[in-house]
Parts: C-alpha cells; structure tokens; sequence
C-alpha cells in the first residue's frame, strides 16, 4: 500500500511538473540554432555561460534539511558562487507574521520565482521519498528559462524501493551528483568544483 502511494505520489509530481514546463514553454520559443539539451552526468554538456548566481532548491522544513543545505552551500559559495539560499535569504511561511495565508503564498512564490530568474544556475537537492514539490516547480521554472541545473541527491529510500528519479527530472540536470554517503558526495562536489564550472 505504501509503495503504491509513493508511484502515485511521484506520478502526480511528474505530471505537475510536466505541465509547469508545457506552460512555461508557451512562453519560451527555442532558437532554431539552439542547442540540444545536455544529458545529465556529462561535464562537458555544460554551457560556456559565465554567471555564477546559483538558485538553490532545496526542502527547508526542519533543522536537518536547513543544516544539509547550508553545508552544501558553504561549498558552493567557497568556489566563488553568489548562492540564494530560500531559508536564509527569502522568506519562510512561519516567519511571515501578520499576512493570510494567500498573501504569504503570493509573498513566498513571486520571491521565489524572481530569484530563479535571475539565477545563472539552478541546484537541486533531491533528498526525499520523492523530490520536494516546490523545488521541482523552481526546476522547472529555471530549465524552460535555459538555466543551468544540477541535482544533488544522497538519500536511498527511492532506491531501497526500487524506484528510480523520473527522467522528467534528471532529464533537466547537466549533471546529477549521487552517493548515498552525505561525506563522500560532499567531497564528489568539491573535486567536481576545483576543475569544473557549473
């Protein structure tokens, strides 16, 4: 019953993603020059675009999602990237004191969404029994955008379930770093960052 909830639930966030890129797409005609979309895990798919401004898309709703995401983004802002981190930078719901519900909603997601815009690159954190739907919403914001994304994951509950990422979301990702030990993925990004961009 439970696996069964868990496919439901990431065809449902697949579906909704699809349809946010579908819109988004509307809005975004491709160049007849552009080029094809990387595929993940090559570093030599990443474009030669030199912004440096990373959107990270991360779950931030307890003290271990927070602390996870700051560790990675000390590594990301060790490199010399300008990273906005949503807890820290943008707005938490909680945090909003005084507005409705609907005025915190509109508050958090014009934020959010005008920050993903402006980035260069967009970095996911993929951790979870399924991706966080609103970082996957901001994922595909910034791919229809032509941002650069990449995706960080080290959880094994989807493997230990024998499921995979949908390849609606990998297929957005320049490169995916995995490694279901938090230590040696950390490092993979850090060796991945003394030779490569992002």
């Amino acid at each position: 019953m439970k696996r069964r909830s868990l496919k439901a639930l990431s065809l449902v966030l697949a579906l909704f993603t699809l349809a946010l890129l579908c819109a988004c797409g509307a809005e975004k005609k491709p160049e007849a020059d552009e080029p094809a979309a990387a595929l993940p895990g090559t570093s030599e798919s990443a474009p030669d675009t030199p912004g440096k401004k990373v959107y990270f898309a991360a779950p931030l709703f307890n003290a271990a999602e927070r602390e996870y995401n700051l560790k990675i983004v000390s590594v990301l802002e060790n490199y010399g990237y300008e990273v906005f981190l949503p807890q820290r930078d943008g707005f938490l719901a909680p945090e909003l004191e005084g507005l409705t519900e609907e005025e915190k909603i509109d508050k958090i997601f014009r934020k959010d969404k005008e920050e993903v815009l402006n980035a260069d690159i967009l970095f996911m954190m993929l951790d979870g029994r399924a991706p966080d739907e609103g970082a996957c919403v901001e994922l595909g914001i910034a791919y229809t955008a032509g941002k650069r994304c990449y995706g960080f994951k080290s959880d094994a509950r989807s493997v230990e379930l024998d499921m995979d990422l949908n390849p609606m979301i990998t297929g957005c990702f320049v490169k995916l770093f995995y490694d279901l030990n938090e230590e040696k993925l950390i490092d993979s990004l850090n060796e991945y960052l003394k030779d490569n961009q992002l």
